[in-house]
């Protein structure tokens, strides 16, 4: 399994859909594991978890200097 290319499918599925992301903000790991259709280890699992939160939060922050950019 390609652990980058799943947290690309992932961080996809949490910035498209509302139901998956809700669903990844109250349970992040089962909602995973719902996209993965398996059950992974505790540190497997906790690390696209946190994988996922990064580049969620690194492109939330661009969209934000870039709103700012048009500012000036």
């Amino acid at each position: 399994m390609d652990i980058k290319e799943k947290i690309e499918e992932i961080v996809s599925k949490v910035q498209n859909n509302e139901g998956f992301a809700d669903d990844f903000k109250k349970n992040p790991v089962k909602a995973i594991e719902s996209i993965l259709g398996i059950n992974l280890p505790d540190d497997q699992i906790n690390a696209i978890v946190e994988g996922v939160k990064a580049k969620v939060s690194l492109e939330k922050a661009g969209d934000v200097l870039d709103s700012l950019k048009k500012l000036f």
